[in-house]
């Protein structure tokens, strides 16, 4: 498959602070961009309800997320302070690791400022303002992720010291952007890149292919995972207290050791102490062999 990043840079573009942060510059979106976002606005909240967490579906109310078009963060921000310390900052695209981690160590979300086209409705590589925005903000609006975030982006500096990067980025895609929790009696969304996906907000929870399995840090520092397509396992939690509790309560560097001492876990493996919810077919990923 062709890449589909374009916004990715060496260094901060013209117009970029050093920072990598930049002005969003709201008013010069245009009106295709501000529809695209309602189209995707639309679908996505008409399918959450039932699938997406409480918190999720709470951030989404909190910082008035209905309102039509891209959100100014003039006004986002100010609600998003006030309920959880938290801002949304524009970024160009992609930014380089330690700038991510400092920017959610000091409680600020990088927010891509392009939205996606009409071609890449269903799939696009590359997080865009409504996968940044819709899929990842409403769920800092809640106080305990919102701090597990913080406790991340901390955690992400001191990696850069162990050569861990690759552990803790597996614990970020099964958590923040693909992570299921115990809730209401059956599972629901929490992730970004699931509750901002119409396909995989149905396959996550609906499918029989994939593994679902009980969330163990130091398993899913461990386990690879799937960038192009749907994923083969996903990792379930049994609330938002118990991501904050692992990330302040552990001492990672000798989990870094241990795992490095270990061969990483093939997508779709399940081991003998796995706590298996779902134990999946994984006819979706071998049909596509």
């Amino acid at each position: 498959m062709e890449s589909q990043f374009t916004h990715v840079h060496e260094s901060p573009p013209p117009g970029a602070a050093p920072d990598w942060t930049c002005p969003q510059d709201w008013d010069a979106f245009t009106a295709d961009e501000h529809a695209m976002w309602d189209r995707l606005f639309v679908r996505q909240s008409a399918m959450l309800p039932g699938r997406a967490s409480e918190a999720f579906l709470r951030g989404i109310d909190v910082l008035r997320l209905e309102k039509p078009g891209i959100p100014d963060y003039r006004d986002l921000n100010a609600r998003l302070m006030a309920a959880t310390g938290w801002r949304v900052v524009a970024v160009p695209g992609l930014v380089p690791d330690a700038t991510f981690f400092d920017h959610l160590a000091n409680r600020r979300f990088p927010a891509g400022n392009f939205i996606r086209t009409p071609q890449q409705l269903d799939y696009l590589q590359e997080p865009d303002v409504f996968h940044d925005v819709f899929g990842h903000v409403p769920m800092l609006a809640d106080p305990v992720f919102a701090d597990y975030m913080q406790a991340y982006g901390e955690g992400g500096l001191r990696s850069l010291k162990f050569d861990a990067l690759k552990q803790l980025a597996r614990l970020y895609w099964y958590t923040v952007e693909f992570g299921l929790i115990r809730e209401g009696g059956g599972l629901r969304i929490y992730g970004a890149g699931i509750v901002s996906s119409y396909a995989e907000s149905v396959f996550a929870l609906e499918s029989d292919s994939p593994n679902r399995i009980g969330f163990d840090l130091a398993r899913v520092m461990r386990t690879d995972y799937r960038i192009d397509d749907f994923q083969q396992n996903y990792f379930v939690i049994d609330g938002l207290d118990q991501l904050l509790d692992v990330t302040v309560n552990t001492d990672f560097a000798p989990l870094y050791a241990a795992n490095a001492a270990l061969p990483p876990i093939p997508v779709a493996d399940i081991l003998p102490g796995d706590e298996v919810i779902t134990r999946g077919t994984q006819d979706y990923a071998l049909g596509k062999v």
